[in-house]
């Protein structure tokens, strides 16, 4: 709820005092945030803000990473993974985002 509300916090400041109709977040898959719990807690949060009755659109990013040791890049399944030539010497390129994509707002 805290990361919800936090959102909600962030999208009002920038709405200032008009109506928004609908914010995108994206998401990465190797982050602890569970796209369900956001969708569930977003009509509780925005209740009494610019937000409310605005639709939450999550686009989840895949985790993506590139092997230090072959030079291979992949999906990125779990934070533990291997490449495929056996090493766990990754740099993950995507997959841990959150982040505010964009907002709809009605016009003044």
């Amino acid at each position: 709820m805290s990361i919800t509300r936090n959102i909600v916090a962030i999208v009002g400041e920038h709405a200032g005092r008009r109506r928004v109709t609908r914010v995108r977040l994206e998401v990465g898959a190797l982050t602890a945030v569970v796209p369900e719990a956001l969708l569930f807690c977003f009509d509780v949060a925005c209740k009494g803000t610019v937000l409310e009755g605005a639709t939450l659109e999550i686009i989840t990013v895949p985790g993506r990473a590139a092997c230090l040791d072959c030079g291979r890049e992949a999906a990125l399944e779990g934070l533990l993974a291997r490449c495929a030539c056996g090493s766990r010497r990754l740099t993950r390129l995507s997959g841990e985002e959150l982040s505010i994509k964009d907002m709809e707002v009605e016009a003044a």
